[in-house]
């Protein structure tokens, strides 16, 4: 397997992240624990989560980290085998939210409960909060990693600009930086970090960790019409996607995949992989044989050929 190290820090990944945001919600625990075991033994080893996941569904806020730290808690030395990532920021209810050192300080003793663990392996900061001060947050970060209770930090949602002051205030402090981002990016989602973030990403050596690497699962191939949207509680998220650029995106997905005897979702992830600066994206899975089926996009090479034709059919 091809590990990937986290921006500067001494974490090695692989180059697919699993997603969980999903678990709790539309993959109960049984089957969550069949995914993360089957995940560990394809040779993965990243695990993404967040203490709101799936603060939108009846299994409420805090479900996603408490299937992980059940499964967790079954011993047989899954907790070595994972390189565990939880976020704090996005609001848990009433109060509850934000970066201040007060409030991280409360979030990442309850996610360390949920999760059945003494420590965080990427402690991330969900989404920014520029009502706290930077350095405040970069100081209560560095109290977590003097403690041993998290390991490195990284960031999600951030601009250019606001991750380039967030990286400059932990350098003034003498701080731990954040060592990863986690932006929106997938092939049709590219402005956005390719406008800026992607550069600093690159020139800072900071690891970059997209999210919706499947675009809610419309590069798939799963929805091609308005029809196709109630196939799946997530479908419609991918409403969005169903345009002009989407089709002819999906066109250009089935055409390379065919050429490799591949699925669109793997060659979407495999694109996503051989963008420069990018560590790997996350994707998650509903079941085992999805899952196997995402693994898949670790394994394939794509051509300069087959990554000029996702280029030019996504370009915006």
């Amino acid at each position: 397997m091809d590990m990937r190290r986290l921006g500067r820090s001494d974490l090695k990944i692989a180059p697919l992240v699993l997603g969980t945001n999903v678990f709790g919600w539309t993959a109960n625990e049984k089957t969550s624990f069949a995914i993360l075991d089957a995940f560990v033994d394809g040779g993965f080893n990243a695990v993404d989560t967040a203490d709101v996941y799936s603060r939108w569904s009846p299994a409420g806020a805090g479900a996603s980290e408490t299937v992980i730290g059940n499964w967790i808690a079954q011993g047989g030395g899954r907790r070595e085998k994972i390189v565990l990532a939880t976020k704090v920021g996005s609001e848990m209810g009433e109060g509850m939210k934000g970066l201040s050192a007060r409030y991280i300080e409360q979030a990442v003793e309850a996610s360390l409960q949920r999760l059945k663990t003494d420590r965080i392996d990427l402690y991330q900061s969900h989404r920014d909060d520029p009502d706290t001060p930077q350095d405040e947050t970069a100081e209560a970060y560095a109290r977590l990693v003097k403690a041993g209770k998290v390991r490195v930090i990284g960031s999600s949602n951030f601009t250019p600009e606001r991750l380039k002051s967030a990286l400059d205030a932990a350098q003034a402090a003498g701080a731990p930086r954040y060592e990863s981002e986690q932006p929106l990016y997938n092939l049709y989602d590219r402005a956005g970090f390719e406008a800026g973030l992607q550069k600093l990403c690159i020139e800072e050596e900071v690891g970059v960790i997209p999210y919706y690497g499947l675009a809610s699962g419309f590069l798939t191939g799963k929805y091609r019409s308005e029809e196709d949207l109630s196939k799946s509680p997530r479908g419609r998220g991918a409403k969005r996607y169903l345009d002009a650029r989407g089709l002819a995106i999906l066109e250009a997905l089935d055409e390379v995949s065919a050429g490799h005897g591949a699925t669109p979702a793997q060659v979407a992830l495999a694109w996503v992989m051989a963008q420069p600066g990018l560590t790997g994206p996350i994707a998650s899975a509903t079941s085992v044989s999805q899952l196997e089926e995402l693994m898949g996009s670790a394994r394939l090479k794509l051509s300069d050929d087959d990554l000029a034709r996702l280029d030019q059919a996504s370009a915006s």
